[in-house]
């Protein structure tokens, strides 16, 4: 998970960025913030592609550590034909994180006040068969004034690497990073000025209607939804279920549960209700929709930490999820999932990733926390140096696509 706030070194950007959640029952924010961290990339500066104006329409041309829970064997490239709703063949890629950062600067300014990721890094991670980049935004850049238009510019950056990705073979899910919220106001809350339901389901339906098209983009519904009744979170994501659909857009949705949608979570109940109880009640009219979960491999999963538990920590941390999903007959894919590069950790991915290949009947895809161009020594960036060279994470990720 990542509360957007500000800092002031690139230091504490390696130190203290966050993503997923402090513990097992009970998730709460880690402080994480980016104040032009740098670029280290050699893939270009973080301008990216000038933003296109034009019509934005796109079109292109658990169980047990025992082995309670069963598993599929599925062959590379392919997954359990299960016949539940999926996104497509099985994919794995990773976050072009930077069009979000610093959301205490509104509406900020490109590349002095949050990055904008480029052609040149889809580019790198494409090659490497990355076929699957979730593109994390602020709801608050893309729409200033809730009910009102699009701004023009923000828009563009979304909507060019969306069209450029799609046109090179991969699938995007648009991830507004937001922990439903609204200028930091619960959607659907009873703080003055938060934004309603109804209010949260018409951004989605202006969005849908600009993408409906592009069958390469799923729409992520929110990112890591915490501090609010899960029941209040269920009711707006089936708000915007509903305004989705009623466009026409049939594209696929990811839908995330409450208390930050960590999978070692999902059954537990110190946030509120259990995801695994409220979120079966997901309504989509064209049951195209898999639920979406963070997983992060240090030791309390909270993406904090260099210190990883040694394999099967990884694996373990989602056995109560798979069977959960297994049982109801539904499928996930892993929005963000992070390891840091020293051993223990890399043989904790490795794990973690071996049992999402042998569970794919469950598992539709993943996309890694994180790359982009603002990242500079991040301990979980697998933006290549300066140099050119592959981060050592990348290794054991191409291992599983």
């Amino acid at each position: 998970m990542i509360d957007r706030s500000v800092v002031s070194s690139v230091a504490a950007v390696a130190l203290v960025l966050a993503v997923g959640c402090s513990s097992a029952d009970t998730p709460s924010p880690a402080m994480g913030a980016e104040t032009n961290p740098g670029t280290s990339s050699t893939l270009g500066d973080a301008g990216g592609a000038t933003p296109s104006t034009r019509d934005a329409s796109v079109s292109t041309g658990d169980g047990d550590a025992d082995g309670g829970t069963s598993r599929v064997s599925v062959p590379d490239g392919g997954r359990a034909d299960s016949g539940l709703p999926s996104i497509g063949s099985f994919l794995g890629g990773t976050n072009l994180s930077a069009l979000e950062f610093n959301s205490g600067t509104l509406p900020g300014k490109p590349n002095i006040d949050y990055g904008v990721p480029t052609h040149a890094e889809v580019d790198y991670f494409v090659g490497k068969k990355m076929l699957f980049i979730r593109l994390p935004f602020l709801w608050e850049r893309m729409q200033p004034t809730l009910g009102g238009d699009f701004d023009a510019t923000y828009l563009g950056f979304v909507t060019d690497l969306t069209g450029y990705a799609t046109s090179k073979g991969a699938t995007v899910l648009l991830d507004p990073h937001n922990y439903a919220r609204y200028k930091g106001l619960v959607i659907g809350g009873t703080d003055a000025g938060a934004a309603t339901a109804a209010q949260f389901g018409a951004f989605w339906g202006k969005l849908a209607a600009l993408f409906a098209s592009n069958p390469k983009v799923v729409f992520g519904l929110m990112n890591e939804p915490n501090g609010m009744a899960t029941e209040l979170w269920l009711s707006d994501a089936n708000t915007a279920i509903a305004s989705i659909r009623a466009t026409g857009a049939t594209n696929a949705i990811t839908v995330p549960g409450n208390g930050y949608t960590g999978a070692h979570s999902w059954t537990s109940s110190g946030y509120g209700t259990a995801d695994s109880t409220v979120m079966l009640g997901v309504k989509d009219p064209l049951d195209n929709y898999i639920y979406e979960v963070h997983q992060y491999l240090d030791a309390d999963s909270s993406g904090t930490s260099a210190t990883c538990d040694a394999a099967p920590e990884g694996s373990q941390s989602l056995m109560a999820f798979t069977q959960w999903a297994r049982t109801n007959g539904k499928r996930a894919m892993i929005g963000e999932l992070g390891a840091a590069d020293n051993a223990t950790c890399l043989g904790n991915l490795e794990d973690f990733l071996s049992y999402v290949d042998q569970n794919r009947d469950v598992f539709a895809g993943w996309t890694y926390w994180s790359a982009g161009p603002w990242w500079g020594t991040y301990m979980y960036s697998i933006e290549p140096s300066s140099t050119g060279t592959d981060a050592p994470q990348l290794a054991t990720l191409v291992k599983h696509l």
